[in-house]
C-alpha cells in the first residue's frame, strides 16, 4: 500500500500501470452497475486509483474510500468544494459518508 502524499501527481506515480483496461465498473450489492470509468485520457488517474483499489482492498468499502481519498490529495478538497465537479472522487465522498460499499470491477482491453 502506498503512502499517499498530499500532490495527486506524485501519487499516480506510484501505482500500478493501466495498460490492458477498458475500464473500470463500480457494482452495487444487487450487482448493478452504477459508474463506468473508461480508460482515455482525463480519466486515466481515475481509473489507475480504482484498479489500485481493487488490488489492496478488493472492495470499496469506507475504508478503501478514506485511502482513495487521500490518493486523490488536492482533487478531493476540490470535489468538496465543488460537488459533481470529480464524480469519481464524489463516489468516495459518498461511501465515507455512510453510504453503501461498492465492488470493483477491472475489465479488460479486447486483445
Amino acid at each position: 500500500m502506498i503512502q499517499p502524499s498530499n500532490v495527486f501527481k506524485d501519487n499516480l506515480a506510484q501505482l500500478p500501470p493501466i495498460d490492458g483496461i477498458e475500464r473500470i465498473d463500480l457494482l452495487d450489492g444487487n450487482g448493478a452497475v452504477v459508474a463506468s470509468i473508461e480508460n482515455k485520457p482525463g480519466k486515466q488517474g481515475s481509473v489507475a486509483v480504482y484498479h489500485y483499489l481493487q488490488r489492496v482492498f478488493g472492495a470499496l468499502d469506507a475504508k478503501a474510500a478514506e485511502h482513495g481519498l487521500a490518493v486523490f490529495a488536492e482533487h478531493t478538497a476540490d470535489a468538496r468544494s465543488r460537488p459533481g465537479a470529480h464524480p469519481n472522487v464524489d463516489h468516495l465522498l459518498v461511501i465515507v459518508a455512510g453510504g453503501e460499499a461498492l465492488r470493483i470491477e477491472v475489465v479488460a482491453a479486447a486483445a
